[in-house]
């Protein structure tokens, strides 16, 4: 605006020091009003995936697993597939920060357009967080604020078979349209150069915080499979992987301060502005019945809203109108899903977006909005009808 660059976190918090100063909310309902639980589990994830970069492991890593690539095509499916699965585990914002100078060195190394690689590491980390509870901030408030007894059986049973179809759309939707990269007479991919050497103390330490979050996690669908209900609540599990780092890590304070602050201080302003809104109950007359029972509105609507408001502002209202209707089980995968997957069609539909064109921004590259446009209006078309499909049949 004029001058002025405005952050979302920025943004968020004038909207909620708006209300609290124009009296729309009590400073005390405004406290109770943000989630602890869902603040706890994001530092816990922000300190790992910060500790994983800054050892060095995850370059390394990332030059084991990408050296098995022998063409373009195989290159991009690795990329696609591999963040997908990491962003199940990690949460996609925090992928988006470490996996940007990835793939433009990647890039650079196999001769591939830098934007492309881009579009795969953006449509990766959004499409492969849907089929987790701790995939994303929106899943973590369905699975959270719900009430779920068994998130992690419950969103893969659900969405693991459409997130792998949606993941598999992404790489054909790149191949398409960027076909004279993978044409025959295109270049092999070139041989990775070696990655350095991790940092032996921190790696050692990550490694256990990784071993913990795997662990805690499987342990939650063990006893989701036995019991019907998790064992761990979602927040425990993020504090407990942050703990080796926080408590024997002599870079603990170096981590501390290059976590995502601002994506907290988003959360919580968040919490408090929808709050607020909530209270006037001006949202809730704009919406029907039809739209929250309905799993292709739910969808149409998650994934439209969700460029005006982002998509985790968008759950965190309407989540309590599906839970005061009585929603099922696939309304709120709905929900997640198409909240979810509105981060493919447009740079505003996800904060991790916008995320990885800044950090791309650092080194020269970047997408524009129509660049976006113009391949994530396709993908995610064809991705709505899959998890339409797949939802409707189970």
């Amino acid at each position: 605006m004029g001058r002025f660059t405005w952050r979302i976190w920025q943004v968020m918090l004038g909207g909620a020091v708006a209300v609290l100063l124009f009296g729309q909310i009590a400073p005390a309902a405004a406290l109770a009003a943000i989630n602890i639980d869902v603040m706890v589990f994001l530092f816990g994830m922000f300190v790992v995936g910060e500790a994983l970069s800054r050892s060095g492991y995850l370059d390394w890593l990332s030059s084991r697993f990408f050296r098995h690539a022998r063409t373009p095509g195989q290159l991009l499916a690795l990329v696609i597939f591999g963040f997908g699965v990491l962003s199940a585990l990690l949460m996609n914002d925090t992928l988006a920060i470490i996996g940007t100078p990835l793939v433009l060195g990647l890039a650079a190394q196999s001769r591939l357009p830098k934007k492309l690689l881009l579009f795969a590491l953006a449509f990766a980390i959004t499409t492969g967080s849907v089929a987790s509870p701790i995939g994303n901030p929106q899943n973590l408030l369905v699975a959270v604020n719900s009430g779920m007894t068994a998130p992690f059986v419950t969103f893969a049973f659900w969405l693991l078979l459409p997130t792998i179809a949606s993941l598999t759309a992404a790489w054909l939707v790149l191949r398409l349209y960027y076909r004279k990269d993978f044409a025959p007479s295109a270049p092999a991919v070139c041989e990775p150069s070696p990655a350095a050497v991790p940092s032996p103390v921190l790696t050692r330490i990550v490694k256990c915080s990784l071993a913990i979050l795997i662990g805690l996690a499987l342990a939650n669908i063990a006893a989701s499979l036995v019991t019907g209900a998790i064992v761990i609540p979602l927040p425990l599990i993020g504090l407990a992987a942050a703990l080796p780092i926080i408590i024997f890590s002599g870079e603990r304070i170096a981590v501390l301060k290059a976590i995502d602050w601002c994506t907290l201080v988003f959360f919580a302003a968040m919490f408090v502005l929808m709050a607020s809104v909530w209270q006037t109950g001006y949202f809730q007359s704009l919406v029907s019945g039809t739209m929250l029972s309905s799993v292709p509105l739910l969808l149409g609507t998650s994934i439209i809203v969700s460029q005006f408001i982002s998509n985790v502002p968008f759950v965190a209202l309407f989540l309590p109108m599906i839970m005061q209707t009585g929603g099922t089980t696939g309304q709120m995968m709905a929900l997640a899903a198409g909240s979810t997957i509105a981060g493919n069609l447009t740079i505003l539909g996800a904060a991790s977006n916008v995320i990885i064109i800044q950090n791309a921004e650092k080194q020269g590259q970047t997408l524009t909005f129509f660049e976006f446009a113009r391949v994530g209006i396709p993908l995610t078309i064809v991705q709505v009808m899959v998890y339409w499909v797949f939802l409707g049949f189970i």
